[in-house]
């Protein structure tokens, strides 16, 4: 099973997207947090910034990625928590013997830190991947490709959770079966993306995995 992490593992999205908005507004871009969730939400950080350079005519600040980090690992350990059912759905998973790992956009660096935060970091030890890894991110196959192979099991044999319709679009085009997350993104673009079955919970997984919450 392999899991998104920002706002899958981790509760993190309506965090980092206030913090990326405020310095997204010192240098002259001004996004709500629904148009923050519509434009940047999914994407690698690198696509993030040719986004941004569209938008101001010219690139931005050098150090933009870098005060960006600063700010959400300041934030993180006092607001961030786990997504609520995630525990008890790692826990059903470990019952069983089914192997996981989380594929991200995201850097490693703070894949780490909200991870850390959320008190999930063990868990996930050792099997990390990040869009860094490889050479196209989601919604390219290649990162969902990447963590299949270095897990050992087929892509037709991995299940993947995903609250983007770029995860979803990149866990479809690597032949996988894909879980949407219905948290902050809307229920119809998840759908439209390709997500095979939509939950508002995670705990609604549970059921549809036939696992059930280990006594």
């Amino acid at each position: 099973m392999i899991f998104d992490c920002d706002g899958v593992l981790v509760d993190s999205e309506r965090i980092a997207n206030r913090e990326f908005a405020d310095l997204l507004r010192e240098i002259g871009l001004d996004y709500t947090l629904p148009e923050m969730f519509e434009t940047f939400v999914g994407n690698s950080m690198p696509r993030c910034v040719e986004i941004i350079t569209e938008r101001l005519g010219h690139a931005p600040p050098d150090d933009l990625l870098d005060r960006y980090s600063g700010r959400v690992a300041a934030v993180l350990p006092g607001e961030l928590q786990a997504v609520e059912g995630v525990v008890g759905l790692l826990n059903a998973l470990d019952h069983v013997g089914v192997p996981y790992c989380v594929a991200s956009n995201g850097e490693h660096p703070l894949m780490a830190v909200k991870l850390r935060a959320a008190g999930l970091l063990d868990r996930f030890e050792g099997k990390r991947f990040s869009s860094a890894d490889v050479a196209r991110p989601k919604p390219a196959p290649d990162l969902f490709l990447h963590a299949s192979g270095r897990s050992a099991v087929a892509p037709g044999r991995c299940v993947v959770v995903e609250d983007s319709p770029l995860g979803v679009a990149g866990a479809n085009a690597a032949g996988m079966q894909v879980f949407g997350f219905a948290d902050v993104m809307p229920e119809e673009r998840l759908r439209a993306a390709g997500a095979h079955t939509v939950v508002r919970r995670l705990a609604e997984l549970l059921p549809l995995l036939g696992l059930s919450t280990p006594s």
